[in-house]
Protein backbone atom coordinates (compact mmCIF):
# COMPACT_ATOMS: atom_id res chain seq x y z
CA UNK A 1 0.00 0.00 0.00
CA UNK A 2 3.06 2.37 0.65
CA UNK A 3 4.45 1.70 -2.75
CA UNK A 4 1.40 2.33 -4.41
CA UNK A 5 1.43 5.95 -1.93
CA UNK A 6 4.46 6.57 -3.53
CA UNK A 7 3.82 5.78 -6.86
CA UNK A 8 0.50 7.92 -6.94
CA UNK A 9 2.17 10.79 -5.41
CA UNK A 10 5.10 10.72 -8.11
CA UNK A 11 2.70 10.47 -10.37
CA UNK A 12 1.02 13.53 -9.62
CA UNK A 13 3.88 15.81 -9.57
CA UNK A 14 4.15 16.05 -13.43
CA UNK A 15 0.61 16.56 -13.59
CA UNK A 16 0.90 19.57 -11.34
CA UNK A 17 3.72 20.63 -12.58
CA UNK A 18 1.81 21.06 -15.77
CA UNK A 19 -0.59 22.56 -14.62
CA UNK A 20 1.33 25.43 -13.27
CA UNK A 21 3.41 25.77 -16.61
CA UNK A 22 0.08 25.94 -18.33
CA UNK A 23 -1.51 28.76 -16.29
CA UNK A 24 1.50 30.89 -16.17
CA UNK A 25 2.00 31.16 -19.78
CA UNK A 26 -1.56 31.92 -20.48
CA UNK A 27 -1.69 34.45 -18.03
CA UNK A 28 0.56 36.09 -19.63
CA UNK A 29 -0.77 35.89 -22.98
CA UNK A 30 -4.13 37.87 -22.08
CA UNK A 31 -3.87 41.06 -23.42
CA UNK A 32 -3.83 44.48 -21.13
CA UNK A 33 -1.57 45.16 -18.69
CA UNK A 34 -1.81 44.17 -15.05
CA UNK A 35 -0.21 47.36 -13.24
CA UNK A 36 -2.37 49.67 -15.84
CA UNK A 37 -5.63 47.57 -14.66
CA UNK A 38 -4.48 48.02 -10.57
CA UNK A 39 -4.13 51.79 -11.24
CA UNK A 40 -7.19 51.83 -13.11
CA UNK A 41 -8.99 55.52 -12.45
CA UNK A 42 -5.85 56.72 -10.46
CA UNK A 43 -3.32 59.65 -11.64
CA UNK A 44 0.34 57.50 -11.84
CA UNK A 45 3.04 58.32 -13.73
CA UNK A 46 5.63 56.15 -16.01
CA UNK A 47 7.69 56.07 -13.11
CA UNK A 48 5.41 55.07 -10.66
CA UNK A 49 4.29 52.34 -13.19
CA UNK A 50 8.03 51.52 -13.76
CA UNK A 51 8.57 51.04 -9.78
CA UNK A 52 5.61 48.86 -9.27
CA UNK A 53 6.66 46.61 -12.21
CA UNK A 54 9.95 46.29 -10.59
CA UNK A 55 8.14 45.87 -7.13
CA UNK A 56 6.29 42.72 -8.40
CA UNK A 57 8.70 41.66 -11.00
CA UNK A 58 6.84 42.28 -14.20
CA UNK A 59 10.13 44.06 -15.24
CA UNK A 60 12.12 40.72 -15.73
CA UNK A 61 12.38 38.06 -18.84
CA UNK A 62 9.48 36.30 -18.88
CA UNK A 63 11.88 33.57 -18.59
CA UNK A 64 12.96 34.96 -15.83
CA UNK A 65 9.52 35.16 -14.28
CA UNK A 66 8.35 31.94 -14.69
CA UNK A 67 11.65 30.25 -13.05
CA UNK A 68 10.90 32.82 -10.19
CA UNK A 69 7.43 31.45 -10.16
CA UNK A 70 8.38 27.45 -10.15
CA UNK A 71 10.99 27.97 -7.51
CA UNK A 72 8.51 30.08 -4.87
CA UNK A 73 5.59 27.60 -5.55
CA UNK A 74 8.36 24.59 -4.95
CA UNK A 75 8.28 26.13 -1.09
CA UNK A 76 4.52 26.68 -0.86
CA UNK A 77 5.06 30.28 -1.63
CA UNK A 78 2.35 31.32 -4.00
CA UNK A 79 3.03 34.68 -3.16
CA UNK A 80 1.37 38.30 -3.38
CA UNK A 81 -1.83 39.72 -5.11
CA UNK A 82 -1.60 42.47 -6.96
CA UNK A 83 -4.87 44.13 -6.54
CA UNK A 84 -4.80 43.23 -2.53
CA UNK A 85 -1.54 43.26 -1.68
CA UNK A 86 -1.88 40.23 0.65
CA UNK A 87 -0.57 36.87 0.56
CA UNK A 88 -2.78 34.40 -2.12
CA UNK A 89 -2.57 31.51 -0.01
CA UNK A 90 -4.46 33.62 3.20
CA UNK A 91 -6.92 34.63 0.10
CA UNK A 92 -7.57 30.87 -0.54
CA UNK A 93 -7.50 29.88 3.11
CA UNK A 94 -10.91 32.28 3.32
CA UNK A 95 -12.12 31.29 -0.09
CA UNK A 96 -11.63 27.40 0.49
CA UNK A 97 -13.83 26.77 3.28
CA UNK A 98 -17.13 28.05 1.30
CA UNK A 99 -16.05 26.03 -2.21
CA UNK A 100 -15.43 23.01 0.03
CA UNK A 101 -18.48 23.52 1.76
CA UNK A 102 -20.44 23.26 -1.78
CA UNK A 103 -18.71 20.75 -3.04
CA UNK A 104 -19.41 18.17 -0.03
CA UNK A 105 -22.92 18.85 -0.37
CA UNK A 106 -22.93 18.82 -4.04
CA UNK A 107 -21.31 15.24 -3.50
CA UNK A 108 -23.42 14.14 -1.07
CA UNK A 109 -26.63 14.68 -3.29
CA UNK A 110 -25.03 13.52 -6.44
CA UNK A 111 -24.12 9.98 -4.17
CA UNK A 112 -26.96 9.32 -2.33
CA UNK A 113 -29.36 10.67 -5.57
CA UNK A 114 -27.14 8.58 -7.70
CA UNK A 115 -26.63 5.25 -5.93
CA UNK A 116 -30.61 4.69 -4.92
CA UNK A 117 -31.64 5.75 -8.56
CA UNK A 118 -29.47 3.92 -9.98
CA UNK A 119 -30.35 0.43 -8.22
CA UNK A 120 -33.73 1.62 -8.69
CA UNK A 121 -33.33 1.36 -11.95
CA UNK A 122 -31.37 -1.72 -12.50
CA UNK A 123 -33.51 -3.53 -10.07
CA UNK A 124 -36.76 -2.39 -12.59
CA UNK A 125 -35.12 -2.96 -15.58
CA UNK A 126 -37.37 -1.77 -19.15
CA UNK A 127 -40.31 -0.91 -16.51
CA UNK A 128 -41.51 2.52 -16.31
CA UNK A 129 -39.40 3.68 -12.91
CA UNK A 130 -36.32 2.61 -15.42
CA UNK A 131 -37.22 4.54 -18.45
CA UNK A 132 -38.42 8.02 -15.99
CA UNK A 133 -35.08 7.56 -13.88
CA UNK A 134 -32.56 7.52 -17.49
CA UNK A 135 -34.53 10.31 -18.95
CA UNK A 136 -33.91 12.24 -15.65
CA UNK A 137 -30.25 11.20 -15.77
CA UNK A 138 -30.13 11.95 -19.06
CA UNK A 139 -31.07 15.69 -18.69
CA UNK A 140 -28.88 16.35 -15.38
CA UNK A 141 -25.67 15.10 -17.83
CA UNK A 142 -27.18 17.10 -20.51
CA UNK A 143 -27.97 20.89 -18.77
CA UNK A 144 -25.34 22.86 -18.21
CA UNK A 145 -24.70 24.14 -14.46
CA UNK A 146 -25.71 27.69 -15.25
CA UNK A 147 -28.50 26.94 -17.04
CA UNK A 148 -29.27 24.28 -13.93
CA UNK A 149 -28.73 27.39 -11.22
CA UNK A 150 -30.28 29.71 -13.37
CA UNK A 151 -33.59 27.45 -13.47
CA UNK A 152 -33.26 26.38 -9.84
CA UNK A 153 -33.26 30.00 -9.24
CA UNK A 154 -36.55 30.76 -10.83
CA UNK A 155 -38.63 28.13 -9.82
CA UNK A 156 -37.30 27.88 -6.03
CA UNK A 157 -36.57 31.76 -5.45
CA UNK A 158 -38.64 33.98 -7.76
CA UNK A 159 -41.91 31.94 -7.62
CA UNK A 160 -42.01 29.64 -4.71
CA UNK A 161 -39.87 31.91 -2.71
CA UNK A 162 -38.37 29.14 -0.59
CA UNK A 163 -34.96 29.87 -0.35
CA UNK A 164 -32.67 32.82 -1.05
CA UNK A 165 -30.91 33.25 -5.02
CA UNK A 166 -27.99 34.93 -4.09
CA UNK A 167 -25.34 35.08 -0.97
CA UNK A 168 -23.31 33.23 1.26
CA UNK A 169 -23.56 31.74 4.67
CA UNK A 170 -26.29 29.58 6.16
CA UNK A 171 -28.37 26.32 5.21
CA UNK A 172 -30.67 28.15 2.78
CA UNK A 173 -28.36 29.82 0.82
CA UNK A 174 -26.48 26.53 0.00
CA UNK A 175 -29.18 24.33 -1.06
CA UNK A 176 -29.95 25.40 -4.51
CA UNK A 177 -25.72 25.60 -5.56
CA UNK A 178 -25.35 22.35 -4.28
CA UNK A 179 -28.24 20.77 -5.79
CA UNK A 180 -27.65 22.56 -9.36
CA UNK A 181 -23.94 21.09 -9.10
CA UNK A 182 -25.16 17.48 -7.49
CA UNK A 183 -27.71 16.88 -10.20
CA UNK A 184 -25.06 16.97 -12.91
CA UNK A 185 -23.31 14.20 -10.74
CA UNK A 186 -25.91 12.12 -10.07
CA UNK A 187 -26.46 11.91 -13.86
CA UNK A 188 -23.64 10.50 -14.52
CA UNK A 189 -23.97 7.94 -10.95
CA UNK A 190 -26.96 6.98 -12.18
CA UNK A 191 -25.67 5.30 -15.23
CA UNK A 192 -22.87 4.05 -13.38
CA UNK A 193 -24.68 2.31 -10.63
CA UNK A 194 -27.47 0.81 -13.23
CA UNK A 195 -25.00 -0.47 -15.87
CA UNK A 196 -22.82 -2.11 -12.71
CA UNK A 197 -25.95 -3.53 -11.01
CA UNK A 198 -27.21 -5.08 -14.24
CA UNK A 199 -23.43 -6.77 -14.53
CA UNK A 200 -23.22 -7.68 -11.59
CA UNK A 201 -27.04 -9.50 -11.44
CA UNK A 202 -26.18 -12.08 -14.50
CA UNK A 203 -23.00 -12.98 -12.50
CA UNK A 204 -22.59 -16.79 -11.32
CA UNK A 205 -22.44 -16.28 -8.04
CA UNK A 206 -25.68 -13.91 -7.86
CA UNK A 207 -27.19 -17.60 -9.08
CA UNK A 208 -25.81 -19.60 -6.95
CA UNK A 209 -26.76 -17.27 -3.91
CA UNK A 210 -30.88 -17.37 -5.57
CA UNK A 211 -30.17 -21.21 -5.78
CA UNK A 212 -29.53 -21.39 -1.98
CA UNK A 213 -32.84 -19.65 -1.11
CA UNK A 214 -31.78 -16.22 0.15
CA UNK A 215 -34.16 -13.61 -0.15
CA UNK A 216 -33.93 -10.84 -3.67
CA UNK A 217 -33.42 -8.71 -0.79
CA UNK A 218 -30.82 -9.89 0.98
CA UNK A 219 -28.69 -11.03 -3.05
CA UNK A 220 -29.62 -7.56 -4.25
CA UNK A 221 -28.59 -4.89 -1.24
CA UNK A 222 -26.07 -7.38 0.71
CA UNK A 223 -24.08 -9.02 -2.41
CA UNK A 224 -24.69 -7.34 -5.93
CA UNK A 225 -24.91 -3.85 -4.90
CA UNK A 226 -21.76 -4.07 -3.36
CA UNK A 227 -19.98 -5.20 -6.23
CA UNK A 228 -21.90 -3.15 -8.42
CA UNK A 229 -20.33 0.01 -6.14
CA UNK A 230 -16.76 -0.43 -6.72
CA UNK A 231 -16.89 0.99 -10.71
CA UNK A 232 -18.62 4.09 -8.76
CA UNK A 233 -16.13 4.54 -6.28
CA UNK A 234 -14.00 5.64 -9.29
CA UNK A 235 -16.74 7.81 -10.74
CA UNK A 236 -17.00 9.90 -7.51
CA UNK A 237 -13.56 10.55 -7.61
CA UNK A 238 -14.03 12.27 -11.14
CA UNK A 239 -17.08 14.09 -10.26
CA UNK A 240 -15.80 15.41 -7.45
CA UNK A 241 -13.05 17.04 -9.42
CA UNK A 242 -15.91 18.25 -12.03
CA UNK A 243 -17.68 19.57 -9.23
CA UNK A 244 -14.61 21.66 -7.84
CA UNK A 245 -14.75 23.06 -11.65
CA UNK A 246 -18.46 23.52 -11.95
CA UNK A 247 -17.98 25.68 -8.46
CA UNK A 248 -16.49 28.32 -11.01
CA UNK A 249 -19.42 28.66 -12.12
CA UNK A 250 -22.26 28.36 -10.18
CA UNK A 251 -20.68 30.28 -7.40
CA UNK A 252 -20.75 33.42 -9.67
CA UNK A 253 -24.45 32.24 -10.98
CA UNK A 254 -25.24 32.56 -7.24
CA UNK A 255 -23.03 35.46 -6.09
CA UNK A 256 -21.49 33.06 -3.50
CA UNK A 257 -18.19 33.45 -1.85
CA UNK A 258 -16.00 31.04 -3.05
CA UNK A 259 -12.54 30.03 -4.97
CA UNK A 260 -15.00 30.28 -8.26
CA UNK A 261 -15.57 33.83 -7.65
CA UNK A 262 -11.96 34.29 -6.32
CA UNK A 263 -10.41 33.40 -9.65
CA UNK A 264 -12.97 34.88 -11.99
CA UNK A 265 -11.98 38.24 -10.09
CA UNK A 266 -8.54 37.83 -10.58
CA UNK A 267 -8.87 36.62 -14.02
CA UNK A 268 -10.51 40.55 -14.38
CA UNK A 269 -7.91 42.18 -12.77
CA UNK A 270 -5.08 40.21 -14.51
CA UNK A 271 -3.52 39.38 -10.88
CA UNK A 272 -1.66 36.91 -11.90
CA UNK A 273 -0.53 35.22 -8.54
CA UNK A 274 -4.01 34.78 -7.30
CA UNK A 275 -4.83 33.11 -10.24
CA UNK A 276 -2.43 30.93 -10.32
CA UNK A 277 -2.08 30.22 -6.81
CA UNK A 278 -6.06 29.59 -6.66
CA UNK A 279 -5.82 27.31 -9.85
CA UNK A 280 -2.89 25.36 -8.52
CA UNK A 281 -4.32 24.86 -5.37
CA UNK A 282 -7.20 23.21 -6.87
CA UNK A 283 -5.23 20.95 -8.89
CA UNK A 284 -3.56 19.82 -5.66
CA UNK A 285 -6.88 19.44 -4.24
CA UNK A 286 -8.18 17.39 -7.16
CA UNK A 287 -4.85 15.16 -7.13
CA UNK A 288 -5.17 13.93 -3.59
CA UNK A 289 -8.98 13.73 -3.94
CA UNK A 290 -8.38 11.25 -6.26
CA UNK A 291 -5.40 9.40 -4.90
CA UNK A 292 -8.13 8.50 -1.89
CA UNK A 293 -10.04 7.21 -4.26
CA UNK A 294 -7.25 4.86 -5.66
CA UNK A 295 -6.89 3.90 -1.87
CA UNK A 296 -10.48 3.27 -1.38
CA UNK A 297 -11.02 1.46 -4.43
CA UNK A 298 -7.95 -1.17 -3.35
CA UNK A 299 -9.93 -1.64 0.12
CA UNK A 300 -13.22 -2.37 -1.15
CA UNK A 301 -12.27 -4.82 -4.11
CA UNK A 302 -8.99 -6.96 -2.55
CA UNK A 303 -8.11 -7.69 -6.19
CA UNK A 304 -6.84 -4.29 -7.23
CA UNK A 305 -5.05 -4.10 -3.34
CA UNK A 306 -3.18 -7.57 -4.78
CA UNK A 307 -2.32 -5.96 -8.51
CA UNK A 308 -1.16 -2.93 -6.84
Amino acid sequence: MIGFLVRRILAAIPVLFGVATLVFFILRLLPGDPIALMLAGAPADEETMNNLRQQFGLDQPLIMQYFTFLGHIATGNFGQSFVRSEPVMGMIGEQFVSTLMLTLASTVIAVVLGAVLGVISAIHRNGWADFVIRIISLLGISMPTFWSGILLILIFSVHLNWFPATGSGGFSRLVLPACALGLVGAGFIVRMVRNSMLEVINEQFIMTLRSKGLSERIVMYQHALRNALIPAVTMVGVQIGELLAGAVIIETVFARQGLGRLIVDAIMNKDFPTVEGAVLFTAIVYVVVNILVDVSYSVIDPRVRTSN
